[in-house]
Formats: C-alpha cells, structure tokens, sequence
C-alpha cells in the first residue's frame, strides 16, 4: 500500500493516544481515505496487521459507516440529499440534473465518463431547513434546485477545463 509518509507518520502519532489498539480503527479509516480516497481491501489488511486485528474487524466498520469508500470516486464529489425535506424540496430533480449533466448515475461510487465527477445520493446532510441541500467535496450548497444544479455543474466543468488546460505544454 503506497501511503504518504506523512500519513504513515499521522497514523504512528493516534496509535498510542487509545487505551486500546482496536480503538484507534476509525481514525486510521479516516486517514487512510483521505490519502488514498478510498478503503482498498489491502487497506483494510493492512489497518488489520497494524492494530493486530483480524480483517473482519475492520471490513465490518468500513461496511456499516456511510462515510467510508471501496472504490475510488471522481476527482470531485456531489452528494446530494435523498431525505424527506430534500426530497419534497426537489431533491430528485437536483440529483437527475446532475446525472445528466455529468452523464453518470448516483450509483454507488460511479465516475463520470471523463473520470472528474463522482454522483451520488445520500441520506441527510443536516440542513433540512435549506433544502434541497448539496455537498460538492467539504462545500454545502443550499436551495439547489435544477436550475442551480445546472449552475454548480457549468462551474465545476469550467474548473476541471482550466486545470486541463493548465496541464498542456
């Protein structure tokens, strides 16, 4: 597993401050996805050996926490919130509006055809009072409706043609 060294040191750092090896599982989860974007079985071995764990032990935190992945997703992620208040805001719509957009499925873990775009359909963001409510990476966006959608979906496609034109010799 190719992990950043200052992820290996972070990871050596939490170790010690749990009573318990077996405590100090989230934390490397959490480090770990947010080196490698996503919980790999090797991860999940390798998270096992460290804390001497068996595999299950780990595989079974990834599964049951909503926040964890094991697939990598797009460079950018939308999650768009499925629950009642969003859902009757128009929540439905939003989420059709960027599928479209980005011409994927909020599927579990689809990527958009270009490899940028990750969808997908959440249970609550917490801001039912602002829905329907969008998550684009760590940036709640509130009151988005299609037209808004399409508005974030223009902007993000705009952001990765700069970097990609950024990129050409």
């Amino acid at each position: 597993m190719n992990l950043k060294p200052d992820t290996l040191k972070r990871i050596d750092e939490v170790i010690p401050h749990y009573p318990s090896k077996r405590s100090a599982t989230l934390p490397l989860l959490h480090l770990i996805q947010e080196d490698a974007g996503y919980i790999s079985p090797e991860a999940i071995e390798w998270i096992a050996a460290k804390l001497e764990l068996e595999p299950i032990n780990v595989y079974e935190l990834v599964t049951f926490y909503p926040m964890f992945r094991q697939q990598p997703i797009g460079r950018r992620h939308i999650k768009v919130c499925r629950t009642l208040s969003c859902a009757l805001m128009g929540g439905y719509k939003t989420c059709a509006t960027f599928e479209k957009e980005f011409n994927t499925r909020a599927g579990p873990g689809e990527i958009s055809p270009d490899g940028e775009v990750t969808v997908e359909f959440v249970e609550c963001l917490a801001s039912c009072g602002t829905a329907p409510v969008v998550m684009i990476d760590d940036e709640l966006h509130e009151k988005v409706d299609a037209a808004k959608a399409k508005q974030l979906s223009d902007q993000i496609k705009a952001e990765a043609g700069q970097k990609k034109g950024a990129s050409r010799p």
